[in-house]
């Protein structure tokens, strides 16, 4: 899946082949990836066990967000919305960058670390196509995890 890398002062990130993302802002990757795994560990998820931590990167300001359940599963959030949404509430409008993480554990497929659909069109509302999506492969990991473009995950997606 990787066609490169890119390596930041403490992480190997592979970069997804295809479309390139834009690493405009690759000096702060570090910081979003660490801000997702420690919000990670507020997470909220009796039901499913899935915790997961989010950091967005808005207008210059760093936002975290993790999942929320509810019993009533409607009510859940994902850290990806719950990150933008608290960005949103602050008055940002643009996604420089988004870093997501699942868990400590690595060795998990990445179709299995990826955002959801709902997140998926709200990152789009907020991102440009080459806005970089990181994408935590686990704390056991030989490599910081992958690095793929919004368009990479949404082609398709909805626009007005």
């Amino acid at each position: 899946m990787s066609a490169s890398t890119l390596t930041t002062q403490n992480f190997t990130w592979h970069i997804a082949s295809g479309l390139a993302p834009s690493l405009r802002d690759s000096s702060q990757f570090e910081g979003l990836l660490l801000a997702a795994r420690d919000v990670r560990r507020n997470a909220y998820a009796p039901y499913s066990n899935f915790l997961v931590g989010s950091a967005v990167l808005m207008d210059g300001n760093l936002y975290r967000g993790c999942n929320v359940e509810n019993a009533s599963y409607g009510a859940t959030i994902c850290a990806e919305r719950s990150a933008i949404f608290a960005g949103i509430a602050d008055g940002g409008r643009s996604i420089a960058a988004l870093a997501l993480t699942t868990g400590p554990q690595s060795g998990t497929p990445i179709n299995q670390r990826t955002p959801c659909g709902i997140c998926r069109q709200v990152i789009a509302e907020f991102a440009e196509a080459d806005t970089p999506i990181l994408i935590d492969a686990g704390e056991g990991a030989s490599y910081a995890g992958e690095i793929v473009s919004l368009e990479q995950l949404l082609p398709w997606r909805f626009k007005l």
